[in-house]
């Protein structure tokens, strides 16, 4: 009987000292990424060759510059979506009206900073418990639950006020 004991308080002090094992940096999705594998979206293909009506048109070669056949992929997926590509820095005329009205209330520079290191707290806050830890038990969506909309609820809200919802499925009947 006494040996039962002992054994049980072993296994548990091997479970805690297990649970005590910890890098200190919270992943909530406990994905099992053993290192820094291949990364199969940095890989870019260059642009297709084009042969230019104008050769004396073509820009002077700089070292270190930039090619023509050089992948923009944000470039591209603005022009894919629609939107104009900019040139130089700042904020293209036709926008400056939009960026103002988003900070009116004002804007911080290091918001996205403040956000991780917030995220950070939080996901340390709320890693699991000892056993979740321990077997590897997926604690994302609980962690995060009260920040989750009700995705069926608020397409609801929206229709009892007359919002059209063009993009979500069709109303079923009695809804």
């Amino acid at each position: 009987m006494l040996a039962g004991k002992g054994v049980l308080a072993l296994a548990a002090i091997a479970m805690l000292t297990l649970a005590a094992c910890d890098d200190g940096d919270p992943r909530l999705m406990n994905l099992r990424a053993t290192g820094d594998g291949p990364d199969e979206f940095a890989i870019l293909p260059p642009k297709a060759l084009q042969m230019p009506s104008d050769l004396a048109a073509l820009p002077e070669p700089t070292l270190g510059g930039s090619n023509l056949t050089d992948p923009t992929p944000e470039a591209d997926a603005v022009a894919a979506l629609g939107g104009r590509i900019r040139e130089g820095a700042g904020i293209p005329a036709g926008d400056g009206s939009l960026v103002n009205h988003a900070s009116r209330y004002g804007r911080s520079a290091s918001i996205r900073t403040e956000l991780a290191a917030e995220d950070l707290e939080f996901r340390r806050d709320n890693k699991g418990r000892v056993l979740e830890r321990i077997f590897n038990v997926n604690v994302y969506f609980r962690a995060y639950e009260a920040q989750s909309l009700d995705q069926q609820a608020e397409l609801k809200r929206w229709r009892a006020r007359g919002a059209r919802t063009v993009s979500a499925p069709p109303a079923q009947a009695g809804e």
